[in-house]
Formats: structure tokens, sequence, C-alpha cells
């Protein structure tokens, strides 16, 4: 017996979330853990893997206001932390700090790649602005779950600062979502 799509996508979304969570702790080792990991930079992959798990999901949020808004927000902040990540996978292949200094003073002077992937792409704000739209389609049916992602989406954008903002706002994140969609799955099921 095949699961639903609907429930493929939301499992798919969920992992994503996990993923990208995995690759924010990997990042807050430091720039030095980053440029040392073998055979492959493993952080900028889990941010990769993630937010592509959670394209099919996005897409087939419901078809109401706030998805108009939110799904091309999610998507384009998607599309910018996918730029960033290839970016990384370069600056992770120089050997040495100068070429990649080198590299960063070439690509900073070219504004079609630096403000998209450098500047948004890290700084997630479309993305969890994209995010936090899509989860107002809930407000009725899970209030808390789309409160934690408000408060998450504070901490990513640092409104409310904190240490390890990036883990702590993801983690609320996927808590939040987990809450939304897994209830939304169980309804369904029981129906």
């Amino acid at each position: 017996m095949n699961p639903k799509p609907g429930l493929t996508n939301r499992l798919l979304f969920l992992f994503g979330l996990i993923f990208f969570l995995i690759g924010q702790l990997l990042l807050a080792k430091g720039n030095d853990f980053v440029y040392n990991q073998e055979p492959i930079d493993f952080a900028h992959w889990f941010l990769l893997v993630g937010v592509t798990l959670l394209i099919p999901q996005t897409v087939t949020f419901p078809k109401k206001i706030y998805s108009l808004i939110g799904i091309p927000l999610t998507l384009i902040g998607i599309v910018c932390i996918i730029g960033m990540c290839v970016l990384d996978f370069i600056w992770w292949s120089f050997p040495t700090e100068e070429t990649r200094i080198e590299f960063t003073n070439h690509i900073s002077q070219v504004p079609s790649i630096w403000k998209p992937f450098i500047t948004i792409g890290p700084s997630s704000k479309i993305f969890n602005l994209g995010l936090l739209i899509l989860s107002l389609n809930y407000l009725k049916e899970n209030i808390m779950g789309v409160l934690l992602i408000l408060l998450a989406a504070l901490i990513l954008w640092n409104i409310i600062p904190l240490p390890f903002r990036l883990v702590f706002g993801y983690v609320l994140t996927l808590i939040g979502f987990s809450m939304i969609l897994l209830k939304i799955g169980s309804k369904k099921m029981l129906q």
C-alpha cells in the first residue's frame, strides 16, 4: 500500500527541516570545522538536501490567500539557499584561506551573485517569511504551531537575539510545522 502523496509531501517537508537543522548544527561549529570536513562539505550538503525536500509540500499547501504569497516567497528563499550552498561548496574546495579571500573579493564585485546568494541566502529572511506566511493557513486549526513558527521567525531575523539563533530558530520551526502537518495528517487518516 502506497502512502498518499499528501502524507509523503508532509513527511518529506519535515525530514527536509531535520536535514536543514543538522546543517545548521554543523555550521554552528564554526568555519574551521566546516572547511576541514572530509570527504565533502557535510554542513552545506545537509542544507541543500534539506531545502530541496521542502519543495513538494511547499507547492501543495492549501489554495488560500496565504499560499499565494507564501509559496513564491518560500521558493525564492529556497533558490537563494541553494545558490548559497553552491558558493559555499566552492569556498570549501579551496585549499587555503588566501584562495578563499581571492574568490570572495571577486564575487563580492558581482551583485547578481553576491546579493541573492550571499546577502539574502544566508540570512534566510525571505525563506522564513515564506514559511511563516504558509503556516498562517493553519491558524484556526493549530494556533500553537503557528505561534512557534512566528517565534522562530523572530529569532531567525534576530529581532529576539539569542546565541545559536539559527539552531534554536530551526528547532522551533521544525516543532511548529510538525504540530501543524502531523495533526492534519492524523485528522485525514481518521476520516
